[in-house]
């Protein structure tokens, strides 16, 4: 083994970043350690060190997009205030970091209960909700755990839509911008 290959000054981010090109090419279920190592340079055995097995692997992905995700929701809603720019924010998410996106809402691939993936999703969750208020804040608005599912459906199902490229045509060419229409629809007013 070349110095090269086995001097890495941050190892378990080398294989992070493998897996984020493979799945990108290949999709998380066809995600090989032993591929994984050599895309990374190093032996067959520094992905099991590392993440122990294919699920670790995927729970470490799963939680930096996690953490990737509610850091683009707390900075959309501290920068503009508004709730439809927090679900702009979770389709740029998803077209930036497709492959985390890929791994993210699939548990049957990572370890649900580890204790770093549940905190990361629950601060996603709570970035992504935190913007439901003033649209509950009536007795005729919604109840918010309504209007925070129904938020998240439209930005996530537009995400995925858009990533599989099954939208209609005509649609603006930035996901975001054609995010903003189509959230808008549902959302008015809050533009």
């Amino acid at each position: 083994m070349s110095t090269s290959s086995y001097h890495h000054k941050n190892l378990p981010h080398t294989i992070i970043n493998a897996a984020l090109d493979a799945i990108a090419e290949s999709g998380p279920s066809a995600l090989s350690l032993r591929d994984l190592a050599r895309r990374a340079g190093v032996s067959h055995a520094a992905p099991a060190h590392h993440f122990g097995d294919k699920a670790g692997l995927l729970t470490a992905v799963a939680v930096q997009g996690f953490c990737l995700l509610a850091d683009a929701l707390v900075e959309a809603q501290r920068r503009t205030g508004d709730f439809l720019e927090v679900g702009v924010a979770y389709v740029g998410f998803a077209v930036e970091h497709p492959a985390h996106f890929a791994v993210m809402f699939r548990p049957e691939l990572y370890r649900t209960n580890d204790p770093e993936l549940v905190a990361a999703k629950a601060r996603a969750g709570e970035s992504l909700y935190r913007g439901v208020a003033p649209f509950t804040s009536s007795e005729s608005g919604p109840v918010p755990q309504d209007a925070a599912l129904a938020a998240w459906s439209l930005v996530h199902g537009f995400s995925a839509l858009w990533l599989s490229g099954s939208l209609p045509p005509g649609l603006p060419a930035d996901p975001r911008q054609a995010a903003r229409g189509v959230a808008s629809v549902l959302f008015p007013g809050t533009q």
